[in-house]
């Protein structure tokens, strides 16, 4: 197994990875958000890239999910842990807690969220996006450093980069979703069509604007939260890492057995060689 670690706000490098090395990729998908910073956190292989590019420069808009997804895939990633922070849109999840979400509604209108098409048609199962045995892990290990944690729950993807209106944020509270954030639907999505287990832990750093003690979202305010946020999350995927073994199973194994559905004589040879790395089992 190797294990990517995808930083969002806040989480822009892992101090514990022991002899670090830099990989440059090019992807049919452009370039993506970074440089890959592989190597080793309690013999686990782990490949760590910043989401938001260095120095935090991308929006959640303009970030090239599509390349940094190949490139995990390239390098030899099997499972994905995303860490990003969120809006709370419940009361019980206060400002410094941990989520641990099993759900999506991707509410996202301007990005690509599939390697799929260009004469190449697939329709992947997405009922449960999230590999419970992995996020089980990161649970437990938030459990063992003591941090607050709320186990599953519904994440609401909104486009950004503006925060919510009131009018929004109480109707997504409405329908019983848990917090919302920017960026972890399509990396969801894709890791499933790349075959790569996906779980995420999402850094509650506010109560977006629904709340009537609240007064608009901050960013100063969030930042503050954000930096005891990172430091609890830095804590729960080391130990995540160290109860992980080489053989751990990768629940996506097979993800495209059945999601295929293009002839494979009529896939253009441009769309073969992009999807190659994905694909490549089940197109020969």
């Amino acid at each position: 197994m190797r294990v990517g670690i995808i930083g969002g706000s806040g989480l822009y490098h892992l101090e514990e990875l022991e002899d670090a090395e830099e990989i440059s990729l090019e992807t049919p998908f452009g370039e993506p958000s970074s440089d890959f910073v592989t190597g080793t956190v309690h013999g686990i292989p782990v490949a760590f890239l910043p989401r938001h590019g260095i120095g935090h420069v991308l929006t959640p808009t303009e970030i090239p999910f599509r390349a940094n997804i190949w490139g995990l895939k390239k390098i030899g990633v099997t499972h994905l842990i995303s860490v990003g922070a969120v809006g709370s849109l419940k009361e019980e999840i206060e400002p410094g807690h941990m989520v641990f979400p099993d759900q999506f509604i991707d509410l996202t209108r301007h990005r690509t969220s599939t390697f799929f098409g260009n004469g190449f048609v697939g329709h992947v199962q997405f009922g449960d996006p999230v590999c419970p045995a992995l996020s089980g892990k990161l649970v437990e290990a938030a459990k063992t450093v003591g941090a607050t944690l709320h186990e599953g729950g519904t994440y609401i993807c909104m486009e950004g980069p503006a925060f919510s209106s009131r009018a929004e944020s109480l109707l997504y509270r409405s329908w019983g979703a848990s917090v919302i954030g920017m960026t972890n639907a399509q990396e969801a999505k894709l890791a499933r069509e790349a075959e790569i287990a996906f779980a995420s832990i999402a850094l509650a750093t506010d109560y977006d604007c629904w709340h009537v003690s609240e007064s608009e979202v901050s960013v100063d305010d969030i930042i503050k939260v954000m930096q005891a946020n990172v430091e609890t999350a830095r804590q729960i995927l080391v130990e995540t890492l160290r109860n992980l073994s080489p053989e751990f199973p990768n629940s996506q194994a097979d993800a495209l057995k059945f999601s295929l559905i293009t002839d494979k004589s009529k896939i253009p040879e441009t769309t073969r060689r992009d999807l190659g790395l994905l694909l490549g089992r089940y197109i020969d």
